[in-house]
Order: structure tokens, then C-alpha cells, then sequence
């Protein structure tokens, strides 16, 4: 990975954290009167492929949300090892925007223009990608798979070369209502949510189960790090499970504010903010210097619900997991941190990337890439089915339910599932995923 800046926060500095955004697209040919011109293939070489990615190296979203870029890199970088795809190496540039929207405008420009990017791949960040979605489909530059749960990435009449990735944040919701109306049925609930399409979209799925049984709707703004009034007020509602459609560094601070005060919810948390590495750090951090800070991190963690579309660094049986364990010792930043599950989402977001270049063949164009992009067959590595076709650039179709115990172990309590983002079914999935060693994305 080529970066342009060397800053390294650390993982728990900054509590303002902001939210990294979903990924929602677009899909096809560019609309009618639009002069992009697909068939060209700027930044491939014979023997080279140059894509970009704004992500935030410094700023207040970079703890956590770093690992992204570096889990990416380490992927790329093993896949360049092996002899990259169809004899191309994957030269992947990343600038830093610091999630500060007017940055990611300059720095995309960039990429764009100076570096001449093939295309943008995982662009992280809601607030920030919006603001050059235009610009890269007007481009015709490919908008691969941005790092966000958001809905708007999922609109292929005006952003037709946007893809998403992520699953979006009411389809995820909807499947943690229902498990919540099924395995605590009468339990009183509280929602916990940042106020932005997060907290909007979670709702929008979860009262679709749960709105008879909703006691508290509390919602935190990401540059406030204090949440006692909004847990007060969960345990004075009498909410026994609450729901936290939150990043990781506000999950962390809901949980010490309620050990705080000796509330004891069970908590269901989404994948935005079920990193238990990421989580672990921060506690730590947290709780340095006060009467909590001989209290193992982990301990807060025991009996969270988290529901996922990924493999998880968690589980030692998962070969994708342990593959990407492995490449991480190898290519990782060596810096000594801990492989995170945040690590494996810019990881498998590679991973999928380099699978439809190599199905975009030889003969490299944007064009090339657009109709892999719709016709792949998608099997691995996430655990749910995925849309990239012409009139659906949804991403991962839903998730998995995991329970996680104090000293690290998880337990599956419910298989992946999946639904729409309206009144649709929810429903099992027979989807499998292939192995790495079967996995068509290296030659």
C-alpha cells in the first residue's frame, strides 16, 4: 500500500470517533448523456493495475477504522506474491481525507487525476464517500464496494458504477428484531443509536418486531463522548435488552457508563460496532487511571450479542479467518497490533475485489469490470449471499447472530439469514462460500 501520510493514531485515542458509512451503488452502463466512456483502461498496465481509496489515516475516525486500509493491504500484497491476477500486480494508493468531507473531495480529485485510478475501492465513510459519488460516476471511474451500511449506495438509476458492499443497516436490523422478539419475547427494549442514517435505518428495520415492546429510543451525537444521561434513562425505562446501532468507541462507553451504575441489559450489538479486539483496546484505554481499571476489558464484552457477515478472527474453525491470520503474520503492517475483526473487513473486501478483476479477464477495461461485477458468482468469503447485479448493488444480503464469552470464545446462536429492507421474509440461506485454496482471485 502507497499512502501519502505516515500518521498513526493510536487505537484508542479520540473519543469523538465517527462512523465508518455503508456501502450502497449503482449498477450497469453510465446513464443516457453521460460522456464517461467505459471501454478505456487507465492505470493498467501489462504488467500493473493502479486503485485508489479514501480512508482515514489521522482524524478522529482513524482509530479502528485503520485497520481497514492495512487489512486491505496485506491482501493485495499476498496476492501480488502469488503473481498478482492475470499477470497484473494491484498497485493499491491510499490518501488520507482524515473522514473530513472536504479532504475526500481534494484527495479523490488525486486519485482521479494525478494517480490515474482504475477504480475506487472501499471509499470509508458515509458523510465523506457522499461527497464524490457524483463525481466518480460522472468520471466513469468504478465505485467498488465503499465502506458504509448506508442505503443510498444502492440507487442504479443515478449512480450507476457505484457498488455496495456492506449489508445495509435495516436489513441487518430487521434480522436482529426478530431474534430479539423470538429468544427474549416480553422483554421491555431500549435503542441506542448514533443520530445519522445509522440510527434512522437501524430503527426502520428493528420496528418492523420490536416497536410494541420499545420502552427507550436514546441517541448519542458522535463528537459528544458522555452517555450517562442516555443509559440513566434506559435503566430508568426499565429496558432489559438494548440495542446498539453504534461504533465501536461509543458500544465501549455505553458499557462502561452502564457498569457504572450497576445496570446489567444484555446487549445486542451490529456489525459496525462488534469489533471485540477494537472494543477490548478501547475499554482498556478507558478505564486507565480509574477504580475499573484492574476489571479485564473482556469482562464488560461477556454475553454481547453481535450479528456479522464475515468470517471473525474469533473463530478458530472458519478457514477464512485463520487464512487471513495467516496472511496478516506475513503482509500485515508490522506493527505489532493484534489482527482485528476490522482488519478482516478490508481484508475480505479485497479479497472480493481481486476476485472480479480476475474475472474481468486480460483484456482490462472499466467496462470489463462492470460486467464481471454483474455477472459474478459470489462464494466467499462472507457468510451471505451477495448482489452486484444490474439492478441490485445491495452488497452482503444479511447477517449472522454470535454470542461471545469472556477470554475470547463465540458461539454461533443463530446461522446467517436473509431479507429486504421492507416487510419481506426473513429467511435461511443455503449460500457456501468456497475455500481460499478454491477461491479464484490470484493467478
Amino acid at each position: 500500500m502507497r499512502t501519502r501520510s505516515g500518521t498513526r493514531a493510536l487505537l484508542a485515542s479520540g473519543l469523538a470517533l465517527v462512523m465508518l458509512a455503508t456501502a450502497c451503488t449503482g449498477a450497469g452502463e453510465v446513464t443516457d448523456g453521460a460522456d464517461a466512456d467505459l471501454d478505456i483502461a487507465p492505470g493498467v498496465t501489462d504488467d500493473s493495475v493502479v486503485i485508489g481509496s479514501h480512508q482515514p489515516l489521522t482524524g478522529p475516525a482513524a482509530p479502528g477504522y485503520l485497520a481497514v486500509s492495512q487489512g486491505a493491504a496485506a491482501v493485495f500484497d499476498y496476492v501480488n506474491a502469488q503473481g498478482g491476477v492475470n499477470g497484473r500486480e494491484i498497485d493499491y494508493r491510499v490518501e488520507d481525507d482524515a473522514y473530513d468531507p472536504s479532504q475526500t473531495i481534494d484527495v479523490t480529485r488525486q486519485l482521479v487525476i494525478e494517480d490515474e485510478i482504475f477504480a475506487m475501492v472501499g471509499g470509508l465513510g458515509t458523510p465523506t464517500h457522499s461527497g464524490v459519488l457524483d463525481y466518480l460516476n460522472e468520471e466513469g471511474v468504478p465505485d467498488v464496494f465503499p465502506s458504509s451500511g448506508a442505503l443510498a449506495w444502492n440507487n442504479t438509476e443515478e449512480h450507476p458504477l457505484t457498488y455496495g458492499w456492506q449489508t445495509d443497516y435495516t436489513k441487518e436490523a430487521k434480522i436482529q428484531g426478530e431474534y430479539i422478539a423470538e429468544n427474549f419475547p416480553d422483554q421491555n427494549v431500549g435503542y441506542l443509536y448514533q443520530n445519522d442514517d445509522i440510527g434512522e435505518d437501524s430503527q426502520a428495520g428493528l420496528d418492523q418486531y420490536l416497536s410494541d415492546a420499545v420502552v427507550a429510543r436514546e441517541h448519542y451525537e458522535s463528537e459528544v463522548p458522555d452517555l450517562s444521561s442516555q443509559i440513566a434513562e434506559m435503566e430508568n425505562s426499565g429496558a432489559e435488552v438494548v440495542v446498539c446501532s453504534c461504533i465501536p468507541t461509543f458500544t465501549a462507553l455505553a458499557m462502561l457508563e452502564a457498569a457504572r451504575i450497576g445496570y446489567e441489559p444484555q446487549w445486542v450489538v451490529s456489525s459496525i460496532g462488534g469489533d471485540t479486539a477494537t472494543l477490548q483496546a478501547l475499554l482498556a484505554e478507558f478505564t486507565e487511571g480509574s477504580d475499573a481499571e484492574d476489571v479485564p476489558a473482556d469482562a464488560f464484552l461477556d454475553e454481547m450479542l453481535i450479528t456479522s457477515y464475515m468470517p471473525r478472527v474469533e473463530d478458530e474453525e472458519d478457514d477464512w479467518g485463520q487464512f487471513f491470520i495467516a496472511i496478516y503474520d506475513e503482509y500485515g503492517d508490522g506493527d505489532g497490533a493484534a489482527l482485528t475483526n476490522t482488519h478482516i473487513f478490508g481484508m475480505t473486501q479485497a479479497v472480493m475485489f481481486a476476485q472480479v478483476l480476475k474475472s474481468a479477464g486480460e483484456d482490462l477495461t472499466r467496462q470489463a469490470l462492470i460486467d464481471a461485477l454483474e455477472t459474478q458468482e459470489w462464494q466467499g468469503p462472507g457468510y451471505t449471499p451477495f448482489s452486484s447485479s444490474e439492478g441490485d448493488h445491495g452488497g452482503h444480503q444479511g447477517v449472522y447472530v454470535v454470542q461471545y464469552e469472556a477470554g475470547g470464545n463465540i458461539e454461533m446462536v443463530q446461522e446467517a439469514r436473509v431479507t429486504d429492507r421492507e416487510g419481506g421474509p426473513i429467511e435461511e440461506t443455503d449460500f457456501e462460500r468456497l475455500s481460499p485454496e478454491e477461491l479464484p482471485f490470484h493467478d
